[in-house]
C-alpha cells in the first residue's frame, strides 16, 4: 500500500479530488519532532508562503492520510507540488490511530524558504477545510495564523 500525508493545502478533500488523485481512505494522522511552518516562498504570489514542515523537538505536526489506491499514484501530486524544483517527496512514519505508518509528503527545498511569509487567505482555507481529521486545538492554532488577503 501507498501512504500521502497531506499538511498543507491538500488537506482540503475537494483540492485533493481536483488533482486526481485516486484515494481510497483518508484519516488522521500525526508527524512527531516537527512543526508546521509557513517558510515556502510562493513562486506564483511573491511576498506569501505555503506550508512547510520544519524539526521541532516536542513537536507534532497533524494532517491527513491518504491511502492510495496504487503506489504510482503519488508521481500525480510531483507536478503539483513543483517537485523536484520547490518542494522534495520524502518518505517518513507518521503515526495514526492504526498505527505507525511510512507515508510520503512534501518538504520545501532550502532555495525557496524564507522567514517571515504568511500564506493568503484563500490558501489558508485550504489548510482549514481539513477540521474533520485535526484536533480541535490544531485547527484552533491554524485559524488564528495570520494571513494575507488575497
Amino acid at each position: 500500500m501507498s501512504y500521502y500525508f497531506a499538511y498543507g493545502s491538500n488537506m482540503n478533500p475537494l483540492r485533493m479530488q481536483a488533482r486526481g488523485l485516486r484515494v481510497e481512505e483518508a484519516m488522521a494522522a500525526r508527524l512527531p519532532g516537527y512543526a508546521l511552518c509557513f517558510n515556502k516562498r510562493a513562486h506564483d504570489h511573491p511576498g506569501r508562503a505555503y506550508a512547510n514542515i520544519r524539526h521541532q523537538p516536542g513537536g507534532v505536526v497533524e494532517g491527513v492520510l491518504y491511502r492510495l489506491t496504487s503506489g504510482d499514484e503519488i508521481l500525480k501530486m510531483d507536478p503539483f507540488e513543483g517537485t523536484p524544483i520547490y518542494y522534495s517527496r520524502e518518505r517518513m512514519w507518521v503515526e495514526t490511530a492504526q498505527g505507525t505508518i511510512a507515508a510520503w509528503l512534501y518538504v520545501a527545498n532550502p532555495a525557496w524558504r524564507q522567514e517571515g511569509l504568511s500564506p493568503s487567505v484563500s490558501y489558508l482555507s485550504h489548510l482549514l477545510a481539513g477540521r474533520e481529521w485535526l484536533s480541535a486545538d490544531y485547527w484552533a492554532a491554524l485559524a488564528a495564523t495570520s494571513a494575507l488577503a488575497d
